[in-house]
């Protein structure tokens, strides 16, 4: 015997229909209104904002992880938060981690910040990573390592995921070098850069299934060679800037590697779409 949720009396919720509702793209923490009384159930996507990329005394920093995608069912709740992405420093430190959004039961994490080491940050789960190695998703797929593709991949040479890891930085300081692309993805990463003394080309960052990357600069000196900003869910990344990495496009793109003493590129903020 079969049973319809329809003529269920068990399920008292009845969704009007997957139509988006409400749009939440700033990061910070907001009030929902305007959900019809009745209303049991929302469908939520949910999305982290990006990391920031690295910085470099000498040498290229890693691009930042794409933040976390997320989407599900979840009870009514009066409050989202929309995750701000990492924000780019000059230090020669990890670069800063996105942050997690969240509405009622549907949670991403923030993409990792590019490592001190010039590897690229891992792309976010669930929750937020730290360092090269994902959080499991979501959907409850595991965690990747260093270099390994997965859901949410693990930070590397241009590794693929649903949120795709930020590429490496070059540590080699002579001759000619390039950094590592983003990874493609539906919300990808930043590129790693390149400081070297010779030819020093950015990576770009990754192609989103819906937009470009940044792409890195290139030139002879440790003036250039900043990756560019990785795809958002909405938005483009940014171009590096001489040795400075480029700002993660927003819906969570992963921000570029600085080179030599450059700015790394902030990760773009997350978004939250409620369907009911």
């Amino acid at each position: 015997m079969t049973v319809s949720i329809y003529n269920n009396s068990s399920f008292t919720d009845t969704p009007y229909g997957l139509q988006l509702r409400q749009t939440f793209a700033t990061a910070g923490t907001f009030s929902v209104t305007g959900i019809p009384a009745g209303t049991n159930r929302i469908y939520a996507v949910v999305i982290g904002g990006g990391g920031a990329g690295s910085s470099q005394t000498t040498g290229g920093g890693g691009g930042g992880g794409a933040g976390g995608y997320s989407q599900g069912w979840t009870y009514v709740s009066n409050t989202v938060t929309v995750g701000a992405g990492g924000t780019g420093s000059s230090s020669a430190v990890a670069g800063n981690n996105g942050n997690p959004s969240i509405y009622g039961m549907v949670l991403a994490g923030g993409g990792s910040g590019g490592l001190a080491t010039g590897v690229g940050g891992a792309g976010g789960g669930a929750t937020t990573p730290t360092g090269s190695t994902s959080t499991a998703s979501y959907t409850g797929a595991p965690a990747a390592a260093t270099n390994i593709v997965g859901y949410a991949s693990g930070g590397g040479v241009a590794i693929a995921g649903v949120s795709s890891s930020g590429g490496n930085g070059i540590s080699t300081t002579t001759g000619t070098q390039t950094g590592s692309a983003g990874g493609r993805g539906l919300i990808t990463g930043g590129g790693g850069a390149a400081g070297t003394a010779g030819t020093g080309t950015g990576g770009n960052g990754g192609t989103g299934d819906f937009y470009a990357g940044g792409t890195g600069t290139s030139g002879t000196g440790t003036s250039f060679g900043g990756g560019g900003g990785g795809a958002g869910y909405t938005s483009v990344g940014a171009n590096a800037s001489a040795n400075n990495g480029g700002n993660g496009g927003s819906g969570g793109g992963g921000g570029g590697g600085a080179s030599t003493g450059g700015t790394a590129g902030s990760g773009g903020a997350g978004v939250v779409y409620l369907y009911y």
